[in-house]
């Protein structure tokens, strides 16, 4: 009788033991990944707080999976290993593709990890997965600072721009443009009686962006000039 206790007192502890060990995994990937997801969301970026927290999870998840799953030791690793194309696949399509230049590869570098650091808290490398995340945290913060300091960040800045004769319009943007070596990535026209109404986009850094506008607002031909806003590459 004695022993039958002593029996299904070692399973509970030891139970109680995994699912510890497994909870704690579990929420440090959610707590870290919520982390870098929130910065993420205060910076307005496509994959922000509940995208980054799941992917985090998830991986770790999946580690802890892997190993409890696995029929013998060395297929421990075999779910796991499944992450990576997996994450390769969510971050392929946060990248956009247009006319001069590619967007979202910072989205999905920081995708790709984030799922690391879910990994290395599901395998319980837990100082390795708080050191990355500080790492990366530091990499998005600071870097970027530095990018915006020394004019080193693209930006796709929109305008909309108005008057009576367009061709005279289009051959003035267009002048500007090659003038100050800035590409533009789109054209669109519409006639708003009495006026056009040309709205266009272009690549430039800070700096090119203000001085291009003042450009824009000094040309005669135009009868008002609307700056849209900016989209900062990635």
């Amino acid at each position: 009788m004695n022993s039958i206790h002593s029996m299904v007192d070692l399973v509970r502890n030891e139970l109680g033991v995994v699912l510890s060990s497994t909870l704690a995994r579990l929420l440090l990937a959610a707590l870290l990944g919520g982390i870098i997801g929130l910065e993420r969301q205060l910076r307005h970026r496509p994959a922000g707080l509940r995208t980054n927290l799941f992917i985090c999870f998830g991986a770790a998840m999946f580690t802890v999976l892997s190993k409890q799953l696995a029929g013998v030791e060395s297929d421990s690793a075999r779910i796991a290993a499944q992450i990576i194309p997996g994450i390769g696949f969510i971050g392929a399509g946060s990248i956009l593709h247009a006319k001069a230049g590619v967007t979202g590869l910072t989205t999905a570098a920081t995708l790709f990890v984030v799922a690391g650091v879910g990994m290395a808290a599901g395998g319980g490398m837990y100082w390795i997965a708080v050191l990355a995340t500080v790492i990366i945290l530091a990499s998005l913060v600071v870097l970027g600072r530095v990018e915006a300091v020394f004019s080193l960040k693209m930006f796709a800045s929109s305008y909309q721009v108005t008057g009576r004769r367009v061709d005279e319009m289009l051959q003035e943007v267009n002048r500007i443009v090659d003038s100050e070596q800035l590409t533009m990535q789109s054209v669109h026209i519409a006639s708003v009686e009495p006026d056009f109404r040309i709205v266009f986009s272009v690549n430039c850094e800070y700096e090119q962006q203000k001085v291009f506008s003042i450009r824009l607002r000094e040309s005669p031909a135009f009868a008002s000039v609307l700056s849209l806003g900016s989209t900062e590459h990635e």
